[in-house]
């Protein structure tokens, strides 16, 4: 696996490393020394799978608040997608700063997604399937979630949005819930998580 730290501390692009011959290839996709070696949380409390059916389906942007906090790896086994990620840290130096990936069946990146952080992504191809490995479980009641359209956010989505759920739809910009949520995150450091 090829570890590259995207702009986002603690936020990693995980690329494979093909070993290849006539069959096709083999690569690791996860191994928890490997993560750990690069300071990484390889906890994994759940797996998920998102599946879409239309190109331009947006899913996002979405967090648990800690104590809930989770981190998640997320893979694309379909398809394609512009996964994006924002760093929720208040004390973080790139706090509200977001970055964009390209994660497809084609490139097998993976994206290494840390505590406090917003995720979502939009489909850049019909029949997507993205998979995810979570190290929390999902607690109603500790789920939250930003516009993903919010001009603080600054997410240059690659496409326009044609499908998105009513929930995702209703999550209030940051100048809304700033102060709740920085104070809802800065609880995390305070207690030592």
């Amino acid at each position: 696996m090829i570890f590259s730290e995207t702009i986002l501390t603690g936020a990693y692009t995980v690329d494979v490393d093909r070993h290849q011959d006539n069959r096709g290839y083999f690569a690791r996709i996860f191994c928890a020394d490997t993560f750990l070696a690069h300071g990484l949380k390889p906890v994994v409390a759940q797996g998920s799978i998102s599946y879409n059916a239309k190109r331009g389906t947006l899913r996002g942007m979405h967090f648990q608040y800690p104590p809930a906090a989770e981190t998640k790896y997320v893979r694309c086994s379909k398809g394609a997608v512009a996964d994006a990620i924002v760093d929720l840290r208040p004390e973080s130096p790139t706090y509200l700063r977001s970055v964009t990936v390209n994660l497809s069946a084609d490139n097998g990146r993976g994206l290494y997604i840390p505590e406090r952080f917003a995720h979502g992504f939009i489909t850049l191809t019909d029949d997507t399937e993205l998979i995810y490995l979570i190290s929390n479980y999902h607690v109603p009641g500790a789920e939250g979630g930003l516009s993903h359209d919010d001009p603080a956010l600054a997410i240059a989505w690659p496409t326009d949005v044609r499908v998105i759920s009513e929930r995702d739809r209703a999550w209030k910009p940051y100048s809304e819930i700033g102060a709740e949520l920085k104070a809802r995150m800065r609880s995390a450091v305070r207690a030592g998580t």
